[in-house]
C-alpha cells in the first residue's frame, strides 16, 4: 500500500500488521527544509557580523551583493523581521510535514518489534519530532551560524540580494513585525541605538586581540596605541621640560657658543636673553658651524629663526600640525601666564608614539625605568604618566594636572618630599630614592602582596 502524506483517513484505515515502504523522498524534502532554515540563519548572522567598512569598499567597486548587504545593515529591524519570517515558516512546515509523513511508517516499524500499538504511535511521534529538532538545531542553526561567523563578509555578499528580494515580497508582514516589536521596545523603555561609531576603547581592544592572535607584533600594537593616545595627550606631557632645554645666551662669546654646541646633542638650540623666559628664537647648529668653519665673524642675531608658540593645554596632535606648518621643527610651549614651560619637537612626538631613542638623549642619561632583581622598579621622575599606567597597571585620573611620575608622587604626598619619603597607593609602595635639588629624580616602586595572592 502506498503511503499518502498528510492523508489521515488512509493512515487510520491502514492495518498495523503490514509495513509500508519507508518514504525516503519525504526524508529528502525534510532535509531540504532544514538546509533552507540553515540558509536563513546563516544569512541573518552573516549580514549582522559583516564589516561595514569592507562592504562599503566593495560596494564602491560596483558589487551588487555588497550594496544589498549595506542596505539591510542600515535597517536591522527589517533584516531581523525578514529572516525570522523565513525561519519560522520553515520550522513550522518542517515540523508538520515530518509528523504527517514519518510518524506512521516509524510507528509501524516500532510495533513490528513487539511494542503495543497504544505506545507505538506516541513513541514514533516523539522520535520523529526529537530527531527533526536535533537535526534542525545542528544543520539548520549551529553549523550555519559558525560558518557565518568565520566567513561573514563573503556570505553576506552572496545571500544579501536574495534576502532583499524576500524583504520586498513580504513587505507588509515585515512592516507589521517591525512596528509591533518597536512598540514593545518603547513600552519596555528601550531606546533605539543611534550611535554606531567605534570608540577608542574598542579600537584598543582590537589591537590587543590582533596582537594575541599573532596578526601584529607587540611592537606594532604599542606604536598603534601610541598614535591613538597622541590626540588625547596635552602637549605638556610630551614636551621637553624647561629644565632640560639647551640654550645659548644672546651675547655669548664664540668660545661659549662652541662649548654649548659641543655639550649638546641637538641640532637646534634656543637663543635667550638672560633666561629661557626671554627666548628670542632658535638657531640651527649646522648653520652656526658653517660660519665657524668659514672663519668669518659670527653674528648670532642674524642666524636666529622665529619659533612658533603653543599653549601647554593643546593636544599633541594639534602641536604636530603647528610643527608641520612651521618653517622650523621646534615650538615653544607656554603656560597661561606666558611663562616658558618647555619645547616640543618632532622627536618628542615620535618618542611619545614609539618610545625613547638613545640618540635623542644626553650622554649619561639613564633609562626611564629599570627592573631590579627583586622585581621592584627604579623609575625616573621624568617617566610619562601614560607609560606609568602601562607598566604598573594603575589607574590615574583623566583630568590629572601632572604629566610625569614625579608629578604623580607630588599629587599623593601633597608636599615637596625628601629622600626616603614613601607612600602606598594601588597595591604599590613608592619611595623617593633620589632628589635633584627640588626635583624628584628617582622613585622605587615595589608591588605589595594582595589578599588574593596571599
Amino acid at each position: 500500500m502506498a503511503h499518502i502524506p498528510f492523508a489521515t483517513s488512509a493512515k487510520a484505515a491502514r492495518p498495523f500488521g503490514t509495513v509500508t515502504v519507508f518514504p525516503w523522498i519525504d526524508v529528502v524534502v525534510i532535509v531540504g527544509l532544514v538546509l533552507l532554515n540553515g540558509v536563513f540563519a546563516m544569512t541573518e548572522l552573516a549580514i549582522v557580523s559583516a564589516r561595514a567598512a569592507r562592504l562599503r569598499m566593495m560596494a564602491e567597486r560596483g558589487n551588487r551583493g555588497a550594496r544589498a548587504a549595506l542596505v539591510l545593515t542600515e535597517d536591522p529591524s527589517k533584516l531581523l523581521s525578514t529572516a525570522q519570517i523565513g525561519i519560522t515558516l520553515v520550522a513550522v512546515v518542517t515540523g508538520a510535514f515530518s509528523e504527517a509523513s514519518l510518524s506512521h511508517p516509524v510507528a509501524e516499524r516500532i510495533m513490528a518489534l513487539g511494542v503495543p500499538a497504544a505506545y507505538g504511535e506516541r513513541l514514533a511521534s516523539v522520535l520523529v519530532l526529537g530527531t527533526t529538532t536535533f537535526v534542525s538545531l545542528i544543520i539548520g542553526e549551529l553549523v550555519p551560524k559558525q560558518i557565518a561567523l568565520r566567513h561573514a563578509d563573503r556570505i553576506a555578499i552572496i545571500t544579501a540580494p536574495s534576502m532583499a528580494l524576500m524583504a520586498q515580497a513580504t513587505a507588509p508582514l515585515v512592516w507589521l513585525l517591525g512596528k509591533s516589536s518597536g512598540a514593545l521596545l518603547t513600552l519596555l523603555g528601550v531606546k533605539p541605538r543611534t550611535d554606531n561609531h567605534v570608540t577608542a576603547e574598542e579600537i584598543h581592544l582590537v589591537f590587543a586581540e590582533a596582537q594575541r592572535s599573532g596578526v601584529i607584533e607587540e611592537e606594532e600594537r604599542a606604536i598603534m596605541t601610541g598614535i591613538m593616545r597622541l590626540a588625547e595627550r596635552p602637549v605638556r606631557e610630551v614636551m621637553t621640560p624647561r629644565t632640560e632645554i639647551d640654550w645659548i645666551e644672546r651675547e655669548a662669546s664664540e668660545s661659549e657658543i662652541r662649548t654649548a654646541i659641543k655639550e649638546s646633542p641637538h641640532s637646534l638650540l634656543l637663543v635667550c636673553d638672560t633666561s629661557p623666559d626671554n627666548a628670542l628664537g632658535v638657531v640651527k647648529v649646522r648653520e652656526v658651524l658653517a660660519v665657524l668653519l668659514a672663519g668669518g665673524p659670527l653674528d648670532l642675531a642674524a642666524l636666529i629663526r622665529k619659533a612658533e608658540v603653543v599653549p601647554d593645554q593643546i593636544d599633541a596632535m594639534d602641536a604636530l600640525r603647528v610643527l608641520q606648518q612651521s618653517g622650523i621643527s621646534l615650538a615653544l610651549v607656554h603656560d597661561e601666564y606666558g611663562h616658558l614651560e618647555g619645547i616640543v619637537t618632532p622627536a618628542d612626538l615620535l618618542s611619545a608614539i614609539a618610545g625613547n631613542f638613545a640618540s635623542y638623549q644626553d650622554e649619561g642619561d639613564s633609562p626611564l625605568i629599570v627592573t631590579r632583581e627583586d622585581g621592584s622598579l627604579l623609575i625616573s621622575g621624568a617617566l610619562p604618566a601614560d607609560a606609568l599606567v602601562d607598566w604598573l597597571g594603575i589607574d590615574l585620573p583623566e583630568t590629572r594636572d601632572y604629566a610625569t611620575a614625579a608629578g604623580y608622587a607630588l599629587s599623593i604626598l601633597k608636599r615637596l618630599p625628601k629622600e626616603g619619603d614613601h607612600f602606598i597607593d594601588q597595591d604599590w609602595r613608592w619611595e623617593v630614592v633620589d632628589m635633584d635639588r627640588r626635583k624628584i629624580d628617582k622613585l622605587l616602586a615595589s608591588r605589595l602582596e594582595t589578599k588574593e595572592e596571599a
